[in-house]
């Protein structure tokens, strides 16, 4: 290995991103939201893309870039976004206006993640991305393994924590909710899973059964 940070850097200039994307972006900027990373973004694009989804639950709107990346993917689903922020969600509103996405292929739902996705059918949905209210991740996931269907994938943001949670010295509370989820997932013969250095860490998980 001659420069991994060099591989890694290659990986995360190689997406293209759509006009609209990089409006969304500008405007996720100006709000100050963090926003997953190109690479992230078309991950979970081929991700949508090979589930063939068709009903998909993001928690953590933000502006709309997730979910624009998702749909991309899965142009003929529905998409389910769930943020705390009114703000935000009239940005992403704008973003997915601004991408063409009809307004009946998108619910942006307002309310903590873990309380709208209690509420959401068992096996629904094709799909589950979390990227919000990380001192709930852990219930988030339990919810999750609950919506998806058999065959069906969860997809779990900023997964490595600023590259704190493969330090075992490191012991916050959030690079400990990570870190007990990545666990908690290696061990679970319910599921495939991998683990993805992209962005700030994806786990994938698909739902064997």
């Amino acid at each position: 290995m001659v420069d991994k940070i060099s591989s890694w850097k290659y990986v995360e200039e190689f997406a293209i991103e759509s006009e609209a994307i990089r409006v969304a972006r500008l405007r996720a900027e100006e709000f100050d939201v963090e926003a997953v990373t190109a690479a992230t973004g078309s991950a979970l694009s081929v991700l949508a893309a090979s589930l063939g989804a068709k009903a998909i639950v993001e928690a953590g709107t933000g502006c709309g870039i997730s979910g624009l990346w998702l749909l991309a993917g899965a142009p003929n689903a529905v998409l389910a976004t769930i943020d705390t922020e009114p703000e935000r969600q009239a940005a992403a509103r704008q973003s997915f206006a601004d991408a063409g996405i009809p307004a009946n292929r998108t619910r942006v739902i307002s309310g903590r993640a873990l309380d709208v996705m209690a509420n959401m059918a068992d096996s629904g949905y094709d799909l589950v991305f979390l990227d919000a209210d990380r001192e709930t991740l852990e219930e988030q996931v339990a919810e999750a393994a609950r919506l998806i269907r058999p065959g069906g994938a969860i997809a779990v943001a900023h997964a490595l924590w600023r590259d704190r949670v493969p330090d075992p010295a490191l012991r916050d509370d959030t690079t400990v909710i990570f870190r007990d989820v990545l666990r908690k997932f290696k061990n679970n013969q319910d599921f495939a899973v991998t683990l993805s250095a992209t962005g700030d860490g994806l786990l994938i998980a698909v739902k064997l059964r």
